[in-house]
């Protein structure tokens, strides 16, 4: 029950993780940029939710659809006008943009909400299953990250957007010439890509406290989960996530918690030897 208990707490540790990369690899693998935006994001989902729970008392799943909603107008708006400007630049140039973005949105935060922890206390109680005990917030938290990636899965899959996205990712030329306005799907997958990071930050606020502080370890396990799973590929992305929280888990049962990231990182770069297109072997949407 012991080492069970630890398969657990990963696979619920490994479902947080994928949903909170998917974002981060659309991007990457569709706009061929590294969004250093992506950790602080994250963060803003997880403080809006919060203090619309804390303020107004509205329930993090009635808010959930408003933050997303208000993550992919930013996301949306800053590829728009700002980085659409320079994706086709060289990586280094696109990157240090969003860096400076960062920054920015990382002032922002640590202003007019400051760097104090935050957490949306729930109260779910536990689950006792013979010993394998579970916070309910987090089974609930599990299962809204694979609800999530499942969505986007679907939309990219069987949507025309989606489709568009696909094209632009596999080729941008011949995409263009079927009448596909690529800087609009650009715009519309960065939009998505900060959707999917901000419902992660509301799903974490109901799980773990959220901080600015952590802007940086979310954008450290995205480009994680990224380079194990696959770029590119919501499988990726879950086989990653998976990955990941399971190594962790029970890296920190055994060897101590202070070791887990470490034995993640040292994974990652096993896999770049190794295997550099991730465990999935997927270079792109299919």
């Amino acid at each position: 029950m012991y080492h069970l208990q630890t398969l657990v707490n990963g696979i619920v540790l490994g479902s947080l993780y994928a949903c909170l990369a998917v974002g981060f690899s659309l991007v990457w693998g569709v706009l061929n940029i590294i969004n250093m935006l992506h950790g602080s994001l994250i963060v803003l989902g997880g403080y809006l939710t919060f203090f619309a729970w804390h303020s107004y008392g509205v329930h993090p799943l009635v808010a959930l659809p408003f933050v997303a909603a208000v993550l992919y107008c930013v996301g949306y708006t800053v590829q728009l006008l700002v980085i659409n400007r320079v994706v086709n630049q060289p990586v280094l140039t696109t990157l240090t943009l969003t860096f400076g973005l960062d920054l920015i949105l990382y002032n922002f935060m640590n202003v007019y909400y400051t760097a104090t922890p935050v957490r949306v206390t729930l109260d779910l109680g536990i689950v006792d299953l013979g010993g394998l005990v579970m916070p309910v917030d987090r089974l609930a938290g599990m299962g809204l990250a694979l609800v999530l990636t499942a969505l986007l899965y679907v939309v990219l899959r069987g949507s025309r957007i989606g489709r568009a996205i696909v094209a632009v990712r596999m080729d941008r030329s011949a995409a263009e010439l079927m009448g596909i306005r690529v800087e609009q799907i650009y715009a519309i997958t960065f939009g998505i890509g900060a959707l999917m990071a901000g419902t992660t930050g509301a799903v974490f606020a109901m799980v773990y406290p959220v901080t600015t502080n952590l802007a940086g370890a979310f954008l450290g396990k995205a480009f994680v989960v990224c380079v194990i799973g696959g770029l590119g590929s919501v499988q990726g992305a879950l086989i990653g996530g998976f990955v990941l929280g399971l190594v962790e888990s029970i890296a920190g049962q055994f060897l101590g918690p202070e070791h887990a990231l470490t034995v993640g990182f040292a994974l990652m770069l096993l896999l770049l030897v190794v295997k550099p297109t991730g465990l999935s072997g997927v270079k792109g949407f299919e």
